[in-house]
Formats: C-alpha cells, structure tokens, sequence
C-alpha cells in the first residue's frame, strides 16, 4: 500500500504537466521525494534484467533499435522512448506503465542514461549489461573535458553484473577491459570510417595515446557494408562461423549503422543462447526512426524530414549522410543548446542553400553560414512563423522539406504539424 499514494499523486501532477504543455520529468521528481526507494523496487522486477545505454550520441536511436530487437524475441520491454534519461525522467516514465501497487509487467529495462548520473542510477538499478557507443565533444559547459565523460561512462561499464559491450572504434571506450565481465564490442569496418567524410567524429585521447593509431581491437559486431537504405553487420565469435546481417536502417548514415551493430551486439550478449539472427533482421524491417531522428511526417502534400542534432559531432555525421543537397532545409537552434561555438567546426558544403534560419541563435547561425557562403533565404527567429514560411513554400520536386533542428525545435515543429509529443502518446 505504501506505493499507492506516491503513485497516485506522481499520475496526477502527470496529467496536469500534459495538459499545460510542461516537461515530462517532474512527476517522478515528486515520486522520488515521497518513495526514494522507487526506482529499485520496480526494476527489480524485471527477470532479465536492466540494460543501460551510454554516449555522447545515440543513445534514444541505439535504445529503440535494442527495444525493438528483444521485442521481436518476444520479449517485454520497458523503456524512456522520450529520451528522459536523468533519474526523474526514468521515474516519470515508469509512472506511464506501473500499477498503483507498483507492478510492472514487463521482462527487461533498456535504459538510455545521462552520463553524469549513470555511476548513481547503477547503484539504484543494478544494471545487468552496459552498452557504451562514443565519446564525441559534447556540452563542454557542462562536462569540460571529454575525458571526464569517458572516465564517467568507464566507471558505470565497471558497475555492471554480467556484460559489457564497447566501441571498438572509440579511442576512451575501445580498450575497456574487465576480468570479471563479459566485455565485447562493436564497430565500423576501417574501410567505411575512412570513405566517410569526417569520419565517426569521435573524441581523440591524446592522453592515453599520444596522437598515435592503436593496433585494432577485435570487434564482434562489425558494419562491413552500408548502403542508402540498410547495412550489412557481420558477428564473428571465437570458434564459430560468421553471421551475416543484412538489415534495414531506419534512418540514414553510417552513424545509425554503428548504432546498429552496437544494438544487435547487445542483443545477443543479453539473449544469450535465445538470440535469432533472422528475428533482429525483422525488427530493423519493421523499425520506425526513433522520435524526431529521421521521421518523415506529412507537411501538406509533401513530407517534413526531421534531422536532429544536439552537438557539433551529430549535426556533423547527419550533414554527412545526406545523398545529396537538399531542395528545401530550415535550419533551427534555439537556447535548448545553449552554447553553439562549435558551429564553427562544422562543414555545412553538404548544403547549397538555406531557405529559413530560425530559432533563438538564428542569427548566430546566419552569421556561420555567410562566413561559409551559403546563401540563406529568410531569417525567422520565431520557429512557428519559421515553418509557416517553409509551408509556403512551392512544393519541391522530391516531395521533402528537410528540418534540420535541435531537441526542443523538432518538438515545437512536429507539434505545428499536428503531431503530438512522444510522452503525450504514453
């Protein structure tokens, strides 16, 4: 009984957060203070335990390919689909699926976390599995060195009871090791990191290797092979016969490649005897994009692709995978990221134009694209004014207006277009 009054209230602040339009996290903010022990009493229900996903990048990708990979064994998952990875967030999102007398019907947790707090929800969850995917520069605001996030990531992979799975590719999480887990990893064949045009964008350690290029590890999930549409992974393990995964990406780019492997590796080290190749492949054939990474949504008679990114590194690869200049962009930041400097470090040449510049850096924006001599249409810092401006627009010849946009706008544009927020659909 001592769940019902804490749970109860959490769904009702729940409600009233919906109906003003507020964030998602302070329900189980309140849960928390009322019942501390909250999150451990319900995870611990689950029979296969609790998989945690870490990075710079990837993380709300990498965690519904893993969702949708386990349910496709017939497995129930419980996930934070909204990206919610701080300890109120989880909390919030477990009050979605909880019963008044806290039960949870469902077989495992995959988890995507917020580094700085991965080290005290481990303590609080116990994660079973760790999966690290990067280390790229990210929120120097807030973390300062990259070094720092990686020692953060390594410290959680540590707290981990059974397995963890790492980037072979990843200078801080490639050469993680530990006797008493099961550590594996994945990664990009040398070939395709090089075809790429700046690369898998992840953080060099100067520290540890001194600028010098390291022997390569031993990847157990490995992309050989990308297409504009799919990617082959190719699973190798000691004594057996290669397995050879041609799967459907949801989105496109080497990174959601990666992304790819790091999630089928996971898979498999979490299913053990029980993982079927061919029922991962059918999850990547069903597999929507993760929320505002790559959805298509109506816009009119044609479609708005969504391109969100949350850091130089993100924007970069996302630039990277388009096949081609697009016919119509609007390109949007607001406070949401709250220091852009590194726009500068990032080669906007994928793109032969800007139609509308918005959000509350569109200047700042502005400004980056006339020093790389984009030529830009209409500066909008008023995102709803932004898209009335791009609905305007002539219908273009491939039926697609891109929207190249951070967290919050990607929010405020699918809302526009009469879709509703991810935890509204909860």
């Amino acid at each position: 009984m001592r769940y019902v009054l804490p749970i109860l209230l959490g769904r009702l602040v729940r409600v009233l957060a919906r109906a003003r339009g507020g964030g998602s996290a302070y329900p189980g903010y309140l849960v928390l203070k009322l019942l501390p022990t909250f999150l451990t009493d319900v995870t611990k229900q689950f029979d296969r335990g609790v998989l945690f996903v870490l990075g710079s990048n990837g993380k709300s990708t990498t965690t519904h390919m893993l969702s949708d990979i386990l349910r496709a064994h017939g497995l129930r998952v419980f996930t934070n689909p909204t990206g919610a990875n701080l300890p109120q967030g989880i909390a919030s999102a477990l009050l979605g699926e909880v019963s008044v007398f806290g039960r949870l019907k469902a077989d495992v947790g995959v988890l995507e976390v917020d580094e700085a707090f991965a080290v005290e929800l481990s303590g609080l969850l116990h994660p079973s599995t760790v999966l690290m995917l990067n280390v790229q520069v990210d929120q120097l605001y807030r973390f300062y060195e990259t070094e720092r996030v990686a020692d953060m990531m390594t410290d959680t992979a540590a707290t981990s009871s059974a397995h963890v799975v790492t980037n072979r590719d990843d200078e801080y999480l490639g050469p993680f090791t530990n006797e008493s887990l099961d550590v594996t990893r994945f990664g990009a064949s040398g070939d395709l990191v090089a075809a790429a045009p700046h690369g898998l964008q992840n953080a060099n350690d100067f520290a540890s290797t001194g600028g010098s290029v390291a022997a390569p590890l031993h990847a157990e999930a490995e992309v050989t092979a990308l297409t504009s549409g799919g990617a082959t992974v190719t699973l190798t393990e000691e004594g057996a016969a290669a397995t050879i995964l041609e799967v459907r990406l949801p989105a496109r780019g080497l990174h959601y490649a990666v992304d790819a492997a790091a999630a089928i590796q996971t898979a498999k080290v979490a299913l053990g005897d029980a993982f079927r190749a061919d029922r991962a492949i059918a999850a990547f054939a069903a597999m929507k994009p993760a929320y505002g990474r790559g959805e298509r949504l109506k816009i009119g008679t044609d479609e708005a692709e969504f391109v969100m990114f949350k850091n130089a590194a993100s924007l970069q690869l996302n630039l990277d995978a388009l096949e081609s200049a697009p016919e119509q962009v609007l390109l949007a930041i607001d406070e949401g990221t709250p220091d852009i400097s590194w726009i500068y470090d990032v080669d906007f040449s994928a793109l032969d134009h800007v139609d509308v510049v918005s959000g509350a850096k569109a200047w700042q924006i502005a400004l980056r694209l006339e020093h790389a001599g984009i030529p830009i249409s209409t500066v909008e810092p008023d995102i709803e004014k932004a898209i009335e401006l791009m609905k305007a627009l002539p219908a273009p010849a491939s039926k697609t207006k891109n929207f190249i946009v951070n967290y919050e706008q990607m929010m405020i544009a699918r809302r526009m277009l009469g879709y509703p927020d991810l935890e509204k659909q909860a």
